[in-house]
């Protein structure tokens, strides 16, 4: 058996000192993140549905207030871009309408990783018109019609209507807000050819306004803070339809916060923040806030529903 020399020796010996430290400089490195990061102090990145952007701003806003020292930088994003970061550790949290699946739970479990998911807020799906248009009420049935493509027409929903094809418009193909409506519809297939997506819900928004025979589908987290200027700004080319309950279409609905609550108005859903943080880090922090006293308040103010705390509903009589 050939025999090693010395200077082969002393190289090995080297390569394995080098690929020690290395070995430790990555621990090291892990344990100062943590060490540097706590639930109150760091600088993170989260990925957010484009749906909740004008909540989520508010809500990292009051945050960064109050802790100086905790940057959080929010990446807006259709559902489907923003659960792929999540399962490819792009990012630690992500805020979603959308609960993993058990495939995906498994998959991070097999790497020793925990999703933990913390509901925070019901949210609706607004469906929105032109302001010249005065069909401002469905029916849950009508709704499903035209998502099955048997209602095209303004006139299939009031025959005098002077308005003439519905080109619905949501914001975007990988969207929640239209992947929530193929599940509840049941739809398997492509949508009707009259269903247009644009990129996001402002865009949906400005199309709506300009536009007397279309139809749009949007976050109604948009739309929902009376007392933002934004909010009400694109509240003034459109107007919001009014839903029937699937067990009642002689009752409408508008997406505002009772009925919310009481899921008198049927398009409604819980949303979620999901942390793969291994640590009590920056993430951590941000749904210790958002899911109590001071963040549940943003949400109520916002036209959104609290999930956490309780709420009071008080009935006005005129």
């Amino acid at each position: 058996m050939r025999k090693l020399s010395t200077k082969m020796l002393l190289g090995i010996g080297c390569a394995a000192i080098f690929a020690a430290i290395a070995i430790f400089v990555s621990c090291r490195s892990e344990s100062k993140q943590a060490l540097d990061e706590t639930p109150t102090r760091g600088d993170i990145k989260i990925s957010v549905d484009e749906s909740y952007q004008p909540i989520i701003d508010s809500e990292i806003f009051v945050f960064s207030r109050y802790y100086q020292y905790a940057n959080i930088t929010p990446r807006y994003k259709p559902e489907v871009d923003i659960i792929n970061d999540f399962m490819n550790d792009s990012v630690k949290l992500i805020i979603t309408n959308k609960q993993l699946t058990e495939e995906q739970i498994k998959t991070l479990r097999d790497t020793l990783i925990i999703a933990r998911t913390t509901a925070f807020a019901f949210d609706a799906i607004a469906l929105i018109v032109n302001k010249e248009n005065r069909d401002t009420i469905l029916t849950y049935q009508q709704v499903k019609d035209i998502f099955l493509g048997n209602i095209k027409t303004w006139k299939d929903i009031k025959p005098n209507s002077k308005l003439d094809k519905i080109s619905v418009v949501f914001d975007n193909t990988k969207s929640g807000n239209v992947r929530y409506f193929k599940e509840k519809f049941e739809i398997a297939t492509q949508l009707p050819e009259n269903f247009y997506a644009v990129n996001t819900n402002e865009e949906v928004i400005n199309f709506i306004s300009k536009n007397r025979n279309a139809l749009g589908i949007i976050s109604v987290n948009w739309i929902s803070d009376k007392d933002d200027p934004q909010s009400r700004k694109f509240t003034n080319g459109i107007r919001v339809m009014a839903i029937s309950p699937f067990y009642d279409n002689t009752s409408f609905y508008l997406p505002e916060q009772g009925a919310i609550y009481n899921k008198s108005y049927p398009f409604t859903r819980e949303v979620y923040l999901i942390s793969r943080e291994t640590f009590a880090g920056l993430g951590s922090g941000f749904v210790q806030w958002v899911t109590h006293d001071q963040g549940q308040r943003i949400i109520l103010k916002s036209g959104l529903v609290p999930s956490v705390s309780p709420i009071r509903l008080i009935q006005v009589k005129h």
